[in-house]
């Protein structure tokens, strides 16, 4: 057994008082004359003797009693397994400050006490002692040791903070400083360890690690978990369906909860949804956009006390026009097809090139190329096209009837694409069976079983070592591929193997060609996320936006008061910004440059602090257990003060309470010997 405080045992010396007080305070006895004296000095002698025992009873109680109280002042422990080094130590303290943390326990605001007991945990440490402070945040300064003042300080500006870390995350930042001498290293993880948090956390044996656990009442809790769109492509007086996943983190049934959806701050007829317990449900809103440009909206739901996630940010822009260039051999028949199906329609923005002059800069202009019928492909050609898709462009082949394979093939190997073998002379139809659905949803009711289908006289067989990521759209009966889908960077490669014109194929003429050509350019540019998260190093494509001059990129929100540069990371074929974890408030935002709007962003809180459910004592000490976690201990914080010191903490199981109790219960017997022993 050891002490805390060791010096308390000089008031041992105290003892002596009982023992003196009990040596002088004799009581003296009266001498009186009998006639028989024999009889009455065998009363006097057992009298005597009954009264000595008692008094040395009483006397007996009093110091153990005594001594007992003093024990305790001195705080006694039997040493536990933590094997915590001597000296200057070198501590690393981290404060769990996600939105979790805002519950309430008996002690207040979660966050208040574990930065009450950071505060308690630096008090105890040496003079010498060095400490690490860490939060969600990351900030540079948990990179280095600082002193108690310094860190004590630090305590007090760390706030809820909507960044989510894992607690291995946490755990190998808190090791950067220690990995020198791992074995002295002492970690103080200050948490309400939710159960999402915990997962594949495995601790270095080398160290002591210490969870801290707060009390945290269980809470009740609804978010609106995520959305997302039906169609890829907003346009204008087009409906379009929003779905919204809601989650129920509760025991409770919600039967008529009410979820509201706002956009460009007008609020859409409001819908109705239920929800079992602990569990999730759909919620689908249909509206229509009545407007181009940026459209930003929120849906919202209403939830006590958990508010963080009741209102889910989302931004989209509705285009006017669908920009496609047709680059065709000069006097290519079959470009009519093309000009005829793209330029025609309102949805549609055409341009028109020959091979004889070709303008590379309508590339970044056009979210469609259409390549057909060039007798070949230049390397220029090639490496522009390589470049476009790469940045996010689709592009579609049709081979011309005479086509230099060469120049073809060496355009194809530059994207990992399958290259054309021989010419297959030979008559087929096409495939009616397994229609892609991203490209065919909503074209077909229902796909009829004998669909009359396209038939193909002349195409291209095609052959490589391994077709690198072929999607078959289209097929020939036979199982060759017609027409074929490559995915390569952010864009989208198609390669028909046959020319578009007659005598070819009759699909330009075909049914199929028309919903083909459309779904083709509707999804060939990949729509923006709706949303992106707080707390996170998320990047934003700004590949289209010419970013000529010196003006930084700004993301701004007039509503949030909120206007910061993010990083401009440019490669061979994008162009992002880079947010490093700002902003740190969820909501809509606006990206300008040069004081041009470019674009709408919106931000949300992580999801994952929206689970509340929290590890308790008994299954943080099992999973320690059962992991085997060699040097990692729980330290029971709800079971009071941790100001005397780290020792303290470390100091295994305390008994000044045991003694106390024996202090009262010998304080009882003497009480007792007093007033019953006669």
């Amino acid at each position: 057994m050891s002490f805390l405080f060791p010096s308390f045992l000089f008031a041992l010396s105290t003892l002596s008082i009982p023992i003196v007080v009990h040596l002088f305070n004799f009581r003296r006895y009266k001498k009186v004359y009998f006639t028989n004296v024999r009889f009455l000095k065998e009363v006097q002698q057992e009298s005597k003797s009954k009264s000595t025992l008692k008094r040395l009873l009483i006397l007996a109680s009093r110091l153990l009693a005594l001594t007992c109280l003093v024990l305790a002042f001195a705080q006694p422990y039997i040493p536990s397994n933590h094997n915590l080094k001597k000296g200057a130590r070198a501590i690393t303290i981290y404060i769990d400050n996600s939105f979790s943390m805002q519950a309430a326990n008996k002690n207040g605001n979660l966050l208040d006490d574990a930065k009450r007991k950071a505060r308690e945990l630096v008090q105890g440490a040496g003079a010498s002692d060095k400490i690490q402070l860490i939060s969600n945040d990351f900030y540079a300064a948990s990179h280095s040791l600082q002193s108690k003042e310094q860190v004590l300080d630090a305590i007090d500006k760390i706030h809820i903070s909507p960044s989510v870390k894992s607690l291995q995350e946490v755990y190998n930042r808190t090791k950067s400083n220690t990995d020198k001498d791992l074995k002295d290293a002492e970690f103080f993880m200050i948490s309400d360890f939710q159960k999402n948090m915990v997962n594949d956390f495995k601790p270095d044996s080398l160290a002591e690690t210490n969870f801290v656990l707060l009390d945290n009442a269980p809470a009740q809790n609804m978010c609106v978990d995520t959305c997302f769109v039906e169609s890829p492509y907003f346009q204008v007086g087009t409906s379009q369906k929003l779905h919204i996943k809601i989650r129920n983190l509760s025991d409770k049934e919600i039967e008529n909860g009410s979820l509201k959806l706002y956009l460009n701050n007008k609020q859409i007829a409001p819908v109705s949804y239920k929800a079992n317990p602990n569990a999730s449900t759909e919620a689908l809103i249909s509206f229509t956009c009545k407007d181009t440009g940026i459209q930003q909206g929120m849906v919202v739901i209403e939830d006590f006390p958990v508010t963080f996630d009741d209102t889910l940010y989302f931004s989209f822009r509705v285009n006017n026009r669908i920009p496609c260039l047709s680059i065709h051999k000069k006097d290519e028949k079959s470009a009519e097809y093309v000009k005829s199906l793209f330029s025609k329609d309102s949805l549609f923005t055409y341009y028109d090139q020959n091979d004889q002059g070709i303008d590379f800069s309508y590339f970044a202009k056009s979210n469609l190329i259409v390549v057909n019928g060039l007798q070949s492909i230049s390397s220029g050609l090639s490496q522009e096209l390589k470049k476009y898709i790469l940045a996010g462009g689709s592009t579609l082949i049709f081979p011309a009837q005479d086509a230099d394979k060469d120049s073809y093939n060496s355009f194809f190997n530059l994207l990992g694409a399958a290259t054309y073998n021989v010419i297959d002379t030979a008559a087929y139809r096409l495939d009616s069976k397994n229609l892609p659905k991203d490209l065919y949803e909503g074209v077909f009711e229902k796909t009829p079983e004998n669909m009359d289908m396209p038939s193909v006289h002349k195409h291209y067989s095609i052959t490589g070592n391994s077709h690198n990521g072929e999607e078959v759209i289209l097929k020939l009966i036979n199982g060759q591929s017609f027409l074929s889908l490559y995915k390569k960077g952010k864009g989208r490669l198609y390669v028909c193997t046959a020319p578009l014109n007659e005598k070819s194929s009759s699909f330009a003429k075909h049914a199929l060609f028309i919903p083909t050509m459309i779904k083709m350019a509707i999804l060939s540019r990949p729509s923006p996320p709706l949303y992106y998260y707080n707390g996170k190093n998320e990047a934003i494509d700004v590949s289209n936006v010419n970013t000529s001059g010196e003006s930084p990129f700004h993301i701004t929100s007039a509503l949030n008061k909120i206007d910061f540069i993010p990083e401009l990371k440019t490669t061979e074929n994008s162009k992002y910004l880079l947010t490093h974890g700002n902003p740190t408030t969820a909501g809509n935002y606006m990206i300008v440059h040069d004081k041009a709007t470019i674009e709408g962003v919106a931000f949300n809180y992580n999801r994952k602090e929206s689970d509340l459910a929290c590890f308790n004592e008994s299954d943080l000490e099992s999973m320690i257990k059962n992991q085997n976690w060699k040097r990692t201990h729980l330290i029971k914080a709800s079971a009071g003060n941790m100001q005397a010191s780290l020792a303290e903490i470390g100091g295994g199981t305390r008994l000044w309470k045991t003694f106390i109790l024996l202090t009262l219960l010998f304080l009882a017997l003497e009480i007792v010997l007093i007033k019953f022993l006669k």
